[in-house]
């Protein structure tokens, strides 16, 4: 059978789900038979065109969407099971990014700011809303445990994602941290940064169902921002001085203004969040003032290996942030789901009819 099912984007508001033709796998290049696929916060952004980067999917078309898969290997190519010590059968994720290994970035080992920036699903290779899917040369291919669920395995992205920004962060003991946003990324960046022992931690959201998975996660305190006045709350939890440490995991424009007003002098912000729209911020605050840095964050260079060893530790919890699951033909009511947060929706993910 040489056609399979996949979401197909073709510009903006114009993705179909219809017929597309099986992958096959040339040499270093792996074939997986897709288990589950995820619905990332830029994916609505990309359908309506308000991402940053919509237009470079849309030069793509048509394309397959989606960047966050988990699947089975059905095929491997010449070269392909000794590159990455797979056999047919193996779970196996790739990361998002197909570095080009040759530019001025990926040459000093940051494969994640790679020139050629190829994107499943956005600038190059198909993604993963598809029955199967191919890894091709050059991709970052890591091995998963077999009795590793696919409901949990779909979260490797986003908590490789959530890793990098911790880390990026330069989290440290005795630091006081608010995370704004209880998103899946938020929820992973809350459980990340929870190993890493911090003073207190801190999250902030609009959504009281979601901050109270926050406080079951291990959250020391919530907030609600449109309740009440979240600056003047840090500033009381901290004797006036305000917080280390604000890792911005929601794309807000509010979220990055309160930021800035909330962290101490000399305190740290890393933007994790994909806006719809341009934020501005007052800069002397950043640097007369307070001389903060501002740090971003990006994908998840070299932390895919942790994430799969803490979800198959159980050291990161999945069962509250995935919250929907839908048939890959229903991706319009998946997206639409995600996007209003319909019935508590965190992580949505979707099943592809073949799986």
């Amino acid at each position: 059978m040489n056609k399979i099912k996949a979401v197909v984007i073709y510009g903006k508001e114009d993705f179909r789900y219809e017929g597309a033709e099986r992958p096959k796998a040339g040499e270093n290049e792996v074939v997986v038979k897709v288990g589950r696929c995820g619905i990332c916060a830029a994916d609505p952004k990309i359908f309506h065109g308000k991402a940053y980067f919509s237009q470079v999917v849309y030069d793509h078309a048509p394309i397959v969407a989606g960047h966050e898969f988990i699947g089975e290997v059905i095929e491997l190519g010449p070269g392909a099971k000794e590159k990455y010590g797979l056999e047919i059968g193996d779970k196996a994720i790739a990361e998002q990014i197909v570095p080009c290994e040759e530019c001025y970035f990926c040459r000093r080992g940051l494969y994640h700011m790679c020139d050629v920036h190829e994107v499943f699903g956005v600038s190059g290779p198909n993604g993963g809303w598809a029955e199967y899917l191919k890894y091709p040369d050059r991709s970052l291919i890591w091995k998963v445990p077999k009795d590793l669920p696919y409901e949990v395995a779909i979260t490797i992205e986003p908590l490789a994602c959530a890793i990098h920004g911790v880390e990026r962060a330069n989290l440290q003991l005795g630091d006081v941290a608010v995370i704004t946003g209880a998103g899946a990324i938020g929820l992973f960046m809350l459980q990340v940064a929870k190993l890493k022992n911090p003073q207190l931690l801190i999250v902030s959201d609009p959504v009281d169902s979601r901050l109270k998975i926050a406080k079951e996660l291990g959250a020391d305190v919530t907030i609600n921002p449109g309740d009440n006045n979240l600056v003047e709350q840090v500033r009381d939890l901290t004797n006036g001085l305000g917080c280390d440490v604000v890792l911005e995991a929601c794309g807000s424009s509010a979220a990055v203004e309160q930021a800035v007003q909330m962290l101490r002098r000399r305190g740290r912000l890393m933007e994790f969040g994909v806006f719809a729209e341009k934020t501005c911020i007052d800069f002397s605050i950043i640097s007369d003032i307070k001389e903060l840095e501002i740090i971003g964050g990006h994908l998840g260079a070299y932390t895919y290996p942790l994430a799969i060893r803490y979800l198959s530790e159980g050291l990161v919890k999945t069962k509250r942030i995935v919250t929907h699951n839908f048939p890959l033909k229903e991706w319009r009511e998946a997206i639409e789901t995600a996007e209003r947060r319909t019935d508590n929706a965190i992580k949505v993910t979707m099943t592809p009819e073949s799986s």
